[in-house]
């Protein structure tokens, strides 16, 4: 069986977390490893005796769905790649990667701390099966997992002795199980439009995807990005009341922070995408809609921060004004969460090269025109 032949057929252990359950470490040693993938390989052979005929492959580390869930698979694509190095009927064809001296012989497989209190754990596995027998086993796993794919009891027992955890499940799934139960998991949070921009990226990379979101923010995917509608333009083309509007922008931001924070789990990069100005990608936590450049025959630029209850500082104008007090709007910022609102300030004010000093509005400040804005000050 040349590695070159070899099929992968991606597959995961799940663990589901008793309430209140946190793993201590994230990856096993090279030898708790062995020791899962020989127990692994006896369930699955319980469930289909074929896979015997195929290479399976297991990584010690415990993954968050969104670290397992990126375009090109990046931990299965690491994964098969090690597992490809070994040769034939090494540990009777069944080979496990764990740590080494606290490491993962390969970044992709070192799971990340920031996702380590999520209440499913997930182990990949994959089976590196003959060509011929491939389009079969692939079938059978999908059929058999997902109605008889509960783990063993020697395989949960080993999970809670060795992790130190209680569990409620531990069962195995195919990749497309996971994909189905991340679907239905966003679908119920209203996050429909995010699962229909992740498929692409997952599945069709090369194709256009455009969607919705819950509350009308328009988002596209398109060569590796998610671009996302200015929240700036949204709200001017809401027919709302003011009042209204400033309620819904506030919605939309909140919404807005959602999304951004899954699209970065998920490895997914974000952008703004505007009519009427530049804009930037989410690379330091805020998006950036930059509408002019400083008019000379304008007052010192400012920073306002507008406020929604709950939420804090949602956007943060830049603005000059002029002898009547009219407000002329040059950037908008969208802190995507608490820890960029520095960073966005200390931006704006470098653009224009004036104090880090953010004026505190209370609220969303909307123009006569529905238009995101800074306040007008009469002269006095």
């Amino acid at each position: 069986m040349e590695a070159q032949s070899l099929v992968a057929l991606p597959i995961v252990l799940a663990l589901e977390l008793s309430p209140g359950e946190t793993p201590d470490r994230m990856t096993l040693d090279r030898d708790e490893a062995a020791e899962l993938a020989a127990l692994a390989a006896a369930d699955l052979h319980t469930l289909l005796p074929q896979v015997d005929q195929a290479r399976l492959a297991l990584a010690g580390a415990l993954f968050d769905t969104a670290e397992l869930l990126r375009p090109g698979f990046p931990v299965w694509a690491t994964l098969d790649e090690l597992a490809r190095r070994v040769p034939r009927g090494h540990l009777d064809n069944v080979v496990a990667f764990g740590t080494h001296e606290g490491r993962m012989p390969a970044q992709p497989l070192e799971p990340g701390r920031a996702f380590a209190d999520g209440p499913m754990r997930l182990l990949p596995l994959s089976l590196l099966a003959p060509a011929s027998l491939a389009d079969t086993l692939s079938e059978q796993l999908e059929v058999e997992l997902v109605g008889r794919g509960e783990a063993g009891a020697r395989t949960a027992d080993w999970l809670m002795r060795t992790l130190g955890i209680k569990l409620e499940h531990v069962r195995y799934l195919s990749r497309n199980d996971l994909l189905a139960m991340t679907c239905v998991q966003y679908e119920h949070v209203n996050l429909a439009a995010l699962w229909t921009l992740l498929e692409a990226a997952l599945l069709t990379p090369y194709r256009e995807e455009s969607a919705l979101s819950a509350r009308g923010l328009s988002l596209r995917y398109a060569q590796g990005k998610v671009s996302v509608q200015s929240p700036a333009d949204w709200v001017q083309s809401q027919p709302s009341e003011p009042a209204q509007r400033a309620h819904d922008l506030a919605g939309i931001l909140f919404e807005l922070r959602q999304y951004a924070a899954l699209l970065e789990a998920h490895h997914l990069p974000l952008e703004l995408q505007s009519s009427q100005a530049s804009a930037t990608a989410a690379e330091h936590g805020y998006l950036l809609e930059v509408l002019g450049s400083l008019e000379p025959a304008y007052g010192p630029p400012t920073l306002h921060a507008h406020e929604a209850p709950g939420l804090g500082v949602v956007a943060v104008t830049l603005a000059q004004r002029s002898d009547g007090g009219r407000a002329r709007v040059l950037a908008h910022g969208y802190p995507l969460h608490p820890k960029a609102l520095g960073p966005l300030v200390a931006a704006l004010a470098e653009r224009c090269d004036i104090p880090a000093e953010l004026h505190a509005l209370g609220r969303i400040v909307l123009d006569e025109n529905g238009r995101l804005a800074a306040p007008a000050q009469a002269l006095h």
